[in-house]
């Protein structure tokens, strides 16, 4: 059976979340279970964008202080990286509030700039991997809980992606962004490559709705840990309310058969799933697809009719050029003193709407997806 551990804690109040993770580690020995003196320890947290603690669109600083201190009373160091969505990491840290614990604790920042290359065990052939990623003698997976626009949830698999550097990101989005399911099966291959020693869940105040950088917080008191990383995802989205088949991650892990991809071998302890829940369940991204699983000769035909496209919203946008840049085809460019879309090109991976960071992309749907979604409301 694989653990996952679920506490509670009210708010980001320093001396709580201390207690908090204290208490979430304990039933699976402590810190100094995973950890031994001498060690270089990489702490993974969520940098996506430079977004304040607020927002919930990144991990936040005092359940990394907590991480850090505990790191450091076994005697190890503790290292922090990450590969942003965008803007360097020095500027994601600062603006997050992460770079201040880091000072404060005398932890190392340590940018994943170098890759090296790693030889894929499955449908992909090789990866490349940011070298502190793989080099340090152990992992900490500090992932955040939230709603994924491509992947519905994004938690501790999904974080794992941060150690793809920089442009590589919108290469693999190229690769495999036009299928969900293939797409999370590349997640799982790189999480395969190496797994965490440890996973810890930020849920004191998650993110619903069009996530991970423009959805709303969600305070639900809760923290999650575990050893098997695709375990704890499966107790998160439980918790979370998320229909299993909206879960392209957990279906990929399934179809491979990995270890904690099954409910029935996961045991939880702490605070119980159906306790910890509270109120309805997480506000879904808007649903942009119904393509999926479709011959391809159809989804060729019926892409823009299937499918929501992004839009600039009127009034929001400042053609600041962070969508340009982010998209991996790509299919925006800025024409006439406004944005210029070229859908046959665009692979709806949504990275535009991810990293915009004045929210102002929508999705308008096509033909088709408006009179599927006005079926299944009328009935």
């Amino acid at each position: 059976m694989h653990q996952v551990v679920i506490e509670q804690v009210a708010s980001y109040d320093r001396a709580a979340v201390r207690e908090g993770i204290v208490r979430l580690l304990a039933p699976l020995g402590g810190m100094a279970a995973f950890v031994r003196p001498g060690e270089r320890v990489l702490i993974k947290p969520n940098m996506l964008s430079a977004k304040p603690a607020e927002a919930a669109v990144t991990t936040h600083p005092e359940v990394l202080r907590a991480v850090i201190e505990l790191v450091q009373e076994t005697g190890a160091t503790p290292l922090v990286g990450d590969s942003p969505g965008i803007g360097g990491m020095q500027r994601v840290a600062e603006r997050s509030g992460m770079l201040a614990v880091v000072e404060e604790t005398g932890a190392e920042l340590v940018p994943f700039a170098e890759s090296v290359p790693v030889a894929g065990k499955g449908t992909f052939r090789s990866f490349e991997l940011a070298r502190p990623y793989l080099e340090a003698d152990r992992l900490i997976n500090l992932a955040k809980l939230k709603t994924h626009e491509m992947m519905t949830m994004t938690c501790c698999v999904k974080n794992l992606f941060g150690s793809v550097v920089g442009g590589e990101k919108a290469a693999w989005h190229l690769k495999a962004g036009a299928d969900k399911g293939l797409f999370a099966r590349m997640l799982l291959e790189i999480y395969l490559l190496r797994q965490p020693e440890l996973n810890i869940v930020d849920g004191i105040v998650a993110m619903e709705g069009n996530g991970p950088g423009s959805g709303e917080p969600r305070p639900t008191g809760l923290l999650f840990a575990g050893t098997n990383a695709v375990a704890v995802d499966v107790i998160a989205a439980e918790v979370a309310g998320i229909p299993r088949e909206l879960l392209y991650l957990e279906t990929a892990a399934r179809e491979l058969d990995l270890p904690g991809a099954r409910r029935e071998t996961i045991s939880c302890c702490g605070v119980a799933p159906q306790l910890a829940r509270s109120g309805p369940p997480f506000r879904l991204p808007h649903l942009s697809d119904v393509q999926f699983g479709l011959p391809a000769f159809l989804k060729d035909r019926l892409r823009n009719q299937l499918t929501s496209r992004p839009t600039a919203v009127p009034g929001k946008c400042t053609l600041c050029g962070v969508c340009v840049g982010a998209c991996p085809p790509k299919a925006i460019t800025v024409e006439g003193g406004k944005l210029s879309f070229d859908y046959q090109a665009c692979i709806r991976c949504l990275c535009c709407r991810e990293l915009c960071p004045r929210a102002a992309l929508e999705l308008k749907d096509g033909t088709l997806l408006k009179l599927i979604k006005t079926v299944k409301r009328a009935n």
